[in-house]
């Protein structure tokens, strides 16, 4: 894959904030295998579209499948395909299994294709590869998998809140998004056969 190897990132894996979403009474790692884990057998559903659009786009399927158990649990945290609603706005932010951003306010985007839909995961990919993108341009001097890492945080936030590699999730969800998504992907690839 053209983006690094997922399976050379370093990680931390999930802060406690995260893990508490299974009321683990452990965080890191070993909480974020536990989380892929969780989301492995709902994943199954989606495995040949998630092939398919990591084919497509030269993203690792570890790495789909990862952002898709972090953002909507596997679809299972998913009402009618929206997810993070905000009750200022009394409407979701975001849309389907890689939940992209539609607020005006975030990312701006306009939900493409059924929630669970190969488009929509072509257009989530798209998104990562952007935010890749920008942050190779913003860093040149990162290895390819700082970079990596630092468009899986971007994903998140936007590259603007991508400061320093040492503290890249300084501003993600839960002050883990990257190093969490980083470690169930290396879970799905060795575990799951992605």
């Amino acid at each position: 894959m053209g983006y690094g190897d997922i399976m050379k990132v370093q990680t931390t894996g999930a802060s406690q904030q995260t893990a508490q979403q299974d009321r683990l009474g452990y965080s890191g790692v070993r909480a974020s295998h536990t989380m892929a884990d969780t989301d492995s057998g709902r994943m199954e559903r989606y495995r040949s579209k998630i092939n398919s659009v990591g084919a497509k786009k030269g993203i690792d399927p570890a790495l789909i499948a990862a952002i898709i158990s972090r953002e909507s649990r596997a679809g299972n945290v998913l009402h009618g395909g929206w997810g993070d609603y905000d009750s200022s706005r009394g409407a979701y932010n975001a849309w389907g299994l890689m939940q992209v951003d539609v607020n005006p306010n975030g990312g701006g985007h306009t939900a493409q294709g059924a929630w669970d839909s190969e488009e929509h995961l072509c257009q989530g990919a798209d998104i990562l590869v952007y935010f890749i993108g920008r942050i190779r341009n913003k860093f040149p001097g990162w290895s390819t998998e700082q970079q990596l890492k630092g468009g899986i945080a971007a994903y998140n936030m936007g590259d603007g809140n991508v400061h320093s590699y040492d503290n890249v999730d300084a501003c993600t969800t839960g002050g883990d998004f990257s190093n969490d998504v980083v470690a169930r992907a290396q879970w799905y690839k060795n575990n799951a056969g992605f």
